[in-house]
């Protein structure tokens, strides 16, 4: 299948092309720059140089394609530097969608996130609204929500090495958010982490499934995590013993009132208050049917934490 994706050179973008390439399929990605010589297979993969919101590359990936993969996310919004989340979440979307049918492709992939329906947060409203649009268009669509990803990141953002580098590296305690003023249970919340090349499988293996048509499907690991045992096996993989302490999601939340507009800054208002929400899901849906074995969030699959190289710097890249 010819496959036109965009959001193929983030985190989970990179893994979602290596897997076509893997299933024979031949991705068209839409890209800014330069491709990066990151890929095998390279000369498989067809480049076309634009942005969303030149339709006329667009249609130029678009044309002659069986399906689009729409993996276009933000973690974080600048308003000032034109990221937002209508933009890329929303307007995006339907911008795409409609240019797809126009010219006949119906298949349509969209990456979205578990916990959308709570719609508490701009990234939260955009991505049930991006749902909504493409539920009540003619294509035939899928809508794949995960819960946070993790996995190898190749320079670009993810989860674990976010944690690593915020939170486990420096010479603090690590926090253990609660809400409210009781402490009882901060970090109890929980989490279902999802490996990116499970992710990436799951996505490429519905294209080809007509029964995963007009479906949504969560995605999420193989067990449930508190935020504080995703904290302990992070330090333990990097050998340490992290104290931990409680601390009320008030403090943050009003330092990031000040201070989340600049990019430097950890976390922002909305990524507290979705956090402490937990972020829990079901997974067996879609696994079972494509035959996938999710991998777990242990010890050896976070080895990648090891590397050097492996910082996840770029926190206004493209979520995915």
């Amino acid at each position: 299948m010819k496959i036109a994706i965009l959001g193929g050179t983030g985190f989970v973008g990179q893994y979602l092309v290596s897997e076509l390439l893997n299933q024979s399929d031949s991705p068209g990605v839409l890209i800014r720059n330069a491709p990066a010589n990151r890929y095998r297979d390279d000369e498989k993969i067809t480049w076309y140089a634009g942005s969303l919101d030149d339709t006329n590359s667009l249609k130029a990936m678009l044309e002659g394609k069986d399906a689009v993969i729409y993996n276009i996310g933000i973690l974080r919004a600048y308003p000032s530097r034109g990221i937002t989340f209508e933009s890329l979440q929303y307007k995006g979307v339907v911008k795409t969608a409609e240019l797809a049918q126009e010219m006949g492709v119906k298949r349509f992939i969209l990456m979205s996130a578990n916990g959308v329906d709570l719609k508490l947060t701009p990234y939260q409203r955009t991505k049930a609204a991006a749902e909504d649009y493409i539920k009540h268009s003619d294509l035939d669509w899928t809508i794949f929500r995960p819960s946070v990803i993790f996995g190898n990141p190749h320079g670009r953002t993810e989860f674990a090495s976010m944690l690593k580098r915020d939170i486990i590296d420096p010479p603090f305690p690590a926090p253990l958010f609660f809400e409210g003023i009781n402490p009882q249970h901060a970090g109890n919340f929980q989490l279902s982490p999802v490996h990116v090349e499970d992710v990436a499988k799951a996505f490429v293996q519905a294209l080809h499934l007509p029964e995963t048509i007009s479906k949504t499907y969560t995605l999420g690991g193989p067990e449930d995590l508190s935020w504080r045992e995703i904290l302990k096996l992070i330090a333990q993989v990097n050998g340490k013993s992290k104290i931990m302490l409680p601390v009320p999601t008030i403090a943050p939340s009003m330092a990031a009132m000040i201070l989340d507009r600049y990019s430097w800054f950890p976390i922002s208002r909305d990524q507290i208050s979705m956090l402490t929400k937990g972020n829990t899901c079901r997974r067996d849906d879609i696994f079972n049917l494509c035959a996938i074995k999710p991998k777990s969030f242990s010890l050896d699959n976070l080895q990648y934490l090891l590397d050097k190289h492996t910082k996840g710097e770029d926190k206004t890249a493209s979520a995915y």
